[in-house]
């Protein structure tokens, strides 16, 4: 099963930009649907964006409204890594973002499908 690691959170001012890596371990990264989610103080943990690669096509890329626009999800199997480029980043981008994974070749919002999550990183956005 894989392990997933973040890094990359901090301390920014609202404009700035950040990104945020996911480091995961194992041998099949490309069978994997990769997510970013984040939790608030005192929120629901919520969906910000996923990515396949698909079993027979391009696979597929989602994002959450809220961040639609600011902020990108990629990923480099080479390197078993997944990122989340934030930018325009706002002070209710607040919050702990968690990288998280299933096998699978098709994004789903829904927490509950993914099977592994990494520790969270920290994003603080200051106004």
């Amino acid at each position: 099963q894989v392990q997933l690691v973040e890094s990359g959170g901090g301390l920014v001012q609202a404009g700035d930009s950040l990104r945020l890596s996911c480091a995961a371990s194992g041998r099949t990264f490309s069978s994997y649907v990769m997510g970013w989610f984040r939790q608030a103080p005192g929120k629901e943990r919520e969906f910000v964006a996923g990515n396949s690669i698909g079993a027979w096509s391009g696979g597929s890329t989602k994002y959450a409204d809220s961040v639609k626009g600011r902020f990108t999800i990629s990923r480099d199997n080479a390197k078993n890594t997944v990122y989340l480029q934030m930018n325009s980043l706002k002070p209710e981008d607040t919050a702990v973002y968690y990288c998280a994974s299933y096998v699978g070749f098709t994004v789903v919002p829904n927490q509950s499908r993914y099977t592994t999550w990494g520790q969270g990183t920290q994003v603080t956005v200051s106004s």
